[in-house]
């Protein structure tokens, strides 16, 4: 006989077997006498071993099929709302060109402080709570808060602010903890906002500066106050804990005779951006602001990162993490698109006639 054969002839019996019908199949014991039997019996026991074979070896696969259809969860805790937030919009398209897509290979507990500090906390807890394989804080405050509750579930930040003072990394070369991702602030950026505020307003002798101290983050103003110093210029400052005190800290600045205003860099102003903008026109106040988002609602001139180029790249340092790389190695990278933009329909409001050098450095003018 030939080989051919042979391997035909033992072919058939396998055949036959998985087309049988489901009742000729050997079936498992159900009682102990049954099981006895089978013992005894040597095609029972034959049976019997591969059945319980066979149960064997689906298990595992039954096993890798519930963990392969679980989709990485990621947590995302932001001081803003979510409609209509360009940086939350890059953060997603950047999931999307590495190949995340939200409800078909991740899935995404969102998070929104809707300007409030003091829910960080809280926040904070729910989404350690759900055990996600990684944490997109959006700001310093967030990541404090965070890291408290958790020292082990990674941590991306795309707005850093002094992370080695507030003991969220080491290094920027080697965080070592949990937490990385981009630092957002310029170097000296208070001062240069205060020296922008000058080719606005030549003869200014004093400017306001609108800080959340709720924020906690101390380093802008810090710059403010040794830039103006170095200007010889009158700084006023203007502390905020929450939404409500706007209105009273714009009134305490057109009081106090200030010429513009500097608006710090903080996630309650940056959500309340739209009526920050609507104070500065009551006040007759120039601002300038850190993000062009506040230029798009109304106010006069930003200078600053860009929050949509932090928050996009903050989606490759997510799905590192997601692909096995540790917070610990990732090094914090500084930011790298700076943009000035100004509103000149705010300027004609304000009665103001922006420089044309200004005009010519500004990225965009919004006409």
């Amino acid at each position: 006989m030939s080989q051919t054969e042979v391997l035909q002839r033992n072919r058939l019996p396998v055949s036959r077997d998985v087309l049988s019908s489901r009742s000729e199949a050997p079936t498992a014991p159900t009682s102990i006498q049954d099981f006895l039997a089978a013992r005894c019996d040597p095609m029972k026991r034959r049976e019997f071993i591969t059945l319980l074979g066979g149960a064997a070896a689906a298990l595992p696969r039954a096993a890798r099929a519930q963990v392969s259809s679980k989709r990485p969860l990621i947590g995302v805790m932001v001081a803003v709302t979510r409609p209509g937030n360009p940086v939350l919009n890059a953060f997603v398209q950047g999931l999307r060109e590495l190949g995340y897509v939200e409800g078909q290979n991740i899935d995404i507990a969102w998070r929104f402080a809707e300007g409030r500090m003091d829910r960080f906390p809280q926040l904070a807890e729910e989404l350690v709570r759900l055990t996600p394989d990684v944490i997109m804080v959006a700001v310093t405050p967030a990541a404090v808060a965070t890291r408290k509750l958790t020292q082990t579930i990674p941590i991306v930040c795309p707005l850093l602010a002094d992370p080695i003072r507030f003991g969220l990394i080491a290094s920027e070369s080697r965080p070592g903890g949990n937490v990385t991702g981009l630092l957002f602030r310029i170097e000296g950026l208070a001062g240069k906002q205060i020296e922008l505020a000058l080719d606005l307003i030549p003869n200014m002798t004093a400017i306001g500066l609108l800080v959340n101290v709720a924020s906690g983050v101390i380093i802008d103003r810090q710059e403010a106050e040794s830039a103006s110093q170095r200007l010889g210029i009158k700084l006023v400052p203007a502390e905020v804990r929450a939404p409500n005190d706007l209105d009273a800290a714009f009134q305490a600045l057109a009081k106090h005779g200030v010429q513009a205003v500097i608006v710090l860099v903080d996630g309650m102003l940056f959500n309340e951006r739209d009526r920050v903008a609507a104070f500065a026109a009551a006040a007759k106040l120039p601002a300038i602001y850190g993000f062009r988002d506040h230029v798009d609602a109304g106010g006069l001139v930003s200078y600053g990162v860009s929050l949509a180029d932090n928050f996009h790249r903050a989606a490759a340092y997510v799905v590192k993490i997601l692909k096995g790389a540790k917070p610990a190695d990732l090094p914090v990278e500084f930011a790298t698109k700076f943009e000035m933009v100004i509103n000149l329909k705010t300027a004609k409001a304000l009665g103001l006639t922006v420089p044309p050098a200004l005009l010519a450095r500004a990225d965009e003018v919004i006409e």
